[in-house]
């Protein structure tokens, strides 16, 4: 006969447990879960706060798509979330103005009589200007202490129309509006394969308030080519004076 104690100490063991006290001690321990999540979801959200009271919105996008992500259930994520496509939005668009700065070249060298300074940006994409395939173009603003001020196109290869060294007209179109013509003209010097634009205050105003200029100019291959350039990043502090 097998011995009955074992069974009936479990038995006994088993007839002793609280089920209200385990409830308890369940609804103790999910509680304290609860609580921790709550905090970290609160310091995430004192992450976000911080980030948008210093305007910073990039990483308040990061830290509120952590915490809708993370703890969405929270009550810090309850907070933000109405506001978040706003945050969301203003941190797309300074993550494109921060890409349209960077298209800016700042160049200072000394220069006989002081400082020369320019602002170079290339165009959005290539041009075949000779059938020798697409190339970058060049727009520049120069201020030099002696030759003054001034807006060129710069041509990587080829050549603009040999018309436009005497004097020929561009087309300039601001953000998609209808082109309007500007006085150029191409130097007769084969030091640099340049189009002045003779009203470079005129340009340089249109660069600093658009989002994009679209430059046509004649070349010596025959016909116009279009250069579009995405001028919204332009620093005008790099440039004193031409604002």
């Amino acid at each position: 006969m097998k011995p009955i104690l074992p069974v009936l100490l479990i038995l006994s063991l088993a007839a002793c447990r609280d089920p209200d006290a385990e409830r308890r001690q369940q609804e103790a321990a999910a509680a304290q879960a609860q609580a921790r999540r709550e905090a970290d979801a609160e310091g995430i959200g004192k992450l976000y706060d911080a980030a948008v009271t210093a305007t910073d919105w990039e990483k308040a996008k990061i830290h509120g798509a952590a915490l809708l992500d993370q703890f969405p259930e929270s009550e810090a994520a309850g907070r933000i979330e109405p506001g978040f496509a706003e945050v969301r939005g203003k941190a797309e668009a300074a993550r494109e103005q921060r890409r349209l700065q960077g298209l800016w070249h700042y160049n200072q060298v000394a220069a006989q009589g002081g400082t020369q300074r320019s602002a170079a940006i290339y165009s959005k994409d290539p041009v075949d200007v000779d059938g020798s395939g697409p190339r970058p173009v060049q727009l520049v603003f120069r201020d030099h202490p002696e030759w003054k001020r001034h807006a060129y196109l710069v041509l990587p290869a080829g050549d603009f129309a040999r018309t436009c060294y005497r004097r020929c007209q561009v087309s300039v179109a601001v953000d998609g509006q209808a082109a309007r013509p500007m006085a150029a003209y191409r130097p007769d010097t084969d030091e640099a394969i340049a189009m002045f634009i003779t009203d470079n205050r005129g340009l340089w105003r249109q660069a600093s308030k658009a989002g994009s200029i679209e430059i046509g100019f004649p070349v010596k291959a025959g016909g116009e080519r279009r250069a579009v350039f995405e001028v919204g990043g332009l620093d005008g502090g790099q440039m004193p004076g031409w604002d």
